[in-house]
């Protein structure tokens, strides 16, 4: 059965679509059909795999306003996206006055999610009707917190926000963890304490690696195997696959 991940956090440089990129990856080479889906009108997911969206290409714009049937684009084996594009800035206006219009998502995914083991969905750092679309359509919330001072302050208020739609955060993990800093350590058993069993153990550490394989359209994996970032990423998905 297609278990359906929405990646989220509205506070921008955590991690979060290096994290759709790369727990999509590992999946993916761990045999896993995966669909990862960019909803940020930003398109960082789309450029981070070197997808460049032609006219004639299906976009989740397109995808919502009904213009085109869900279609992905394979970036490698097991792995596919729908790329956005800048288009998608209209999508908030031009479906708020639609039927049910938190629900669109869910209902255009349902006829073709079955083709995939995992669809992983990047979310804009905003609590608008993208992200609100992409949290009804999920199986599950998955949050990235970065190690630092304001981390807990933060993921109380984006908890705050998705339980006033009537939703819960499900799981966590941190990112750009350094354990040579006193900081990173002070903040991780902060959130340990936290949050408990919604913590992810798996910890991303900070990793020069993980910033530059955009740049070059690959996900860690096909990048820098043996770094850090690859390995921590590697265990997050065996932790992720273990739990759903």
């Amino acid at each position: 059965m297609t278990k359906i991940i929405a990646i989220a956090n509205f506070k921008g440089g955590v991690g979060k679509t290096t994290s759709v990129l790369n727990i999509g990856a590992a999946m993916a080479r761990a045999g896993k059909r995966t669909l990862l889906i960019d909803l940020d009108p930003q398109a960082n997911l789309t450029n981070s795999l070197d997808v460049t969206v032609k006219d004639s290409d299906t976009t989740i714009y397109k995808i919502l306003r009904k213009i085109d049937k869900p279609r992905a684009l394979q970036v490698a084996d097991c792995l596919f996206i729908i790329p956005s594009s800048l288009e998608l800035n209209k999508a908030e206006l031009e479906l708020s006055s639609e039927f049910k219009r938190e629900e669109i998502l869910a209902k255009l995914l349902k006829p073709h999610q079955t083709a995939y083991d995992y669809v992983l969905l990047d979310c804009p750092p905003s609590l608008g009707l993208l992200t609100i679309n992409a949290f009804v359509a999920a199986d599950y919330i998955l949050v990235p917190i970065e190690a630092e001072y304001l981390a807990l302050k933060g993921y109380a208020i984006l908890n705050e926000a998705i339980s006033a739609v009537g939703l819960d955060i499900d799981r966590v993990f941190i990112t750009k963890y350094d354990s040579r800093k006193i900081l990173n350590r002070d903040v991780k058993e902060s959130i340990e304490s936290a949050l408990q069993d919604k913590l992810f153990k798996t910890l991303i550490r900070d990793n020069i690696a993980l910033a530059e394989a955009p740049a070059q359209g690959l996900d860690i994996f096909r990048y820098s195997p043996k770094s850090y970032g690859a390995e921590d990423y590697e265990a997050l998905c065996r932790e992720i696959l273990t739990v759903w």
